[in-house]
């Protein structure tokens, strides 16, 4: 299935239905008082998180969303039926805006989570309520209202607990192969991965948390060089990140700063986020090898995908860390 993490589509609610003019018209009553019944309401248009859906692909080729139209009001009273709603699904993580206005509508961050996006029109009432002493033949009714219109923006950011960073080839596509069940494409060249992928990371027998592993970013990316900057969003509400460089680069703590300066250009509250300093390749590494100081009290860990060195230690910390912020986030909501 192709990614896709933008779209632009125009919703509009429906129209409501015209109230009716009439008058009671019986065998016994020639002149019955009026009896025009209301139109209905349009249809509305909602937007619904879905956790089956991964991408936005649909919405390149939909690019309209219009609800059901209100119908007339009929005689007798009767009312016009309601127009039909349309739900729309929406990968969970979608954030979306207004697109005239870039006003941010709503954060579907939850399954199910639901929002009504375009509010259908209300119908109109038919001549029965106008009736008074001194008109008592009233020989209008409303029109139906409009219902709303919008142009929507929606930008996918994947749900995550860890996200890897790094540069081309430092080896995130092969962790997250040997991780969890995910395949990506791995190669020994740069640019290897074009799109975000996710992984589900068992943990122990009844244990699982979510990592994504997104194309490598190159210095410059948060201006926009590369494919970093299309990208770098997915990380954005991860619990964890794993900063990754190869053991074999020229310079690992200048590369190791760089990746940390595009984070903070991009999004200053990433640094904010835990972090993990990963050495990859380590079965490549030289046997005079000494693990770098990256950072005051970092914690680095030294791991080949290839050869499965150094990655319990590793998922361990993971699960401790992203553990102690699932315990942070259900205590914060519930005071």
């Amino acid at each position: 299935m192709k990614f896709v993490d933008s779209a632009k589509i125009s919703v509009k609610a429906g129209d409501g239905g015209r109230g009716c003019v009439s008058f009671r018209r019986e065998k016994f009553v020639p002149k019955g008082g009026p009896d025009g019944g209301d139109g209905g309401r349009g249809g509305h248009v909602y937007l619904r998180a879905n956790r089956q859906l991964s991408t936005l692909l649909d919405f390149k080729y939909r690019k309209s969303y219009i609800a059901g139209r209100g119908e007339h009001g009929m005689g007798a009273r009767k009312s016009g039926k309601n127009g039909n709603d349309v739900v729309i699904g929406v990968p969970c993580g979608t954030v979306v805006r207004n697109a005239e206005t870039g006003e941010v509508l709503c954060d579907m961050v939850e399954d199910g989570q639901e929002i009504m996006i375009a509010k259908g029109g209300r119908g109109g009432q038919g001549n029965q309520h106008f009736a008074t002493a001194t008109r008592q033949a009233p020989r209008f009714a409303q029109p139906g209202e409009k219902g709303e219109e919008v142009e929507l923006e929606m930008e996918l950011k994947l749900m995550a607990d860890v996200g890897l960073v790094g540069f081309p080839n430092a080896g995130k596509s092969t962790l997250i192969s040997v991780f969890s069940a995910a395949r990506p494409k791995i190669a020994d060249y740069p640019f290897t991965t074009l799109v975000p992928n996710l992984g589900i990371v068992r943990y122990d027998d009844y244990k699982s948390f979510v990592m994504a592993d997104i194309p490598g970013i190159i210095e410059g990316a948060a201006e926009g060089r590369g494919l970093g900057i299309q990208f770098l969003r997915h990380i954005q509400r991860t619990k964890t990140l794993l900063v990754m460089v190869p053991s074999d680069s020229a310079d690992i703590a200048a590369e190791y700063a760089t990746l940390l300066r595009e984070l903070e250009k991009f999004d200053p509250s990433l640094l904010s986020k835990p972090r993990l300093a990963v050495i990859t390749k380590m079965d490549i590494a030289p046997e005079e090898f000494e693990t770098p100081e990256l950072e005051p009290d970092a914690k680095v860990f030294t791991i080949s995908g290839v050869a499965g060195q150094g990655l319990k230690p590793l998922k361990d910390e993971l699960w401790r860390q992203i553990s102690a912020q699932n315990l942070s986030e259900a205590a914060d909501a519930s005071n």
